[in-house]
């Protein structure tokens, strides 16, 4: 019984949720949240000075990297999909059929 109360308590805290129905999305940054982060981690260090040109290059390519790879996904997804490993398989055949159910 109370999993059919949690399922229901879930199902309504989803659709309050500000992520309704885009539980996934790709995370988004660009160079300059890349700079704010490695300076804010990395206090005191002169990143202006860490190979101009060639460090901005390394930058841009890790923001397009992160941003075709990492995915920033509500709360509630993260907590189904870490409780249930069926979910998650059920989603990657859905994912490697194309989209397509067989």
């Amino acid at each position: 019984m109370s999993d059919i109360l949690d399922e229901v308590s879930d199902v309504i805290e989803c659709q309050q949720c500000p992520w309704y129905k885009t539980c996934v999305v790709p995370l988004k940054f660009n160079v300059e949240d890349l700079r704010r982060e490695m300076q804010r981690s990395m206090p005191g260090v002169p990143l202006e000075q860490m190979g101009g040109e060639e460090f901005y290059n390394l930058l841009s390519g890790t923001a397009s990297l992160a941003q075709s790879m990492i995915l920033e996904a509500c709360s509630i997804f993260v907590r189904r999909l870490k409780s249930n490993p069926k979910l998650a398989e059920q989603i990657k055949k859905i994912m490697q059929s194309g989209g397509t159910e067989e």
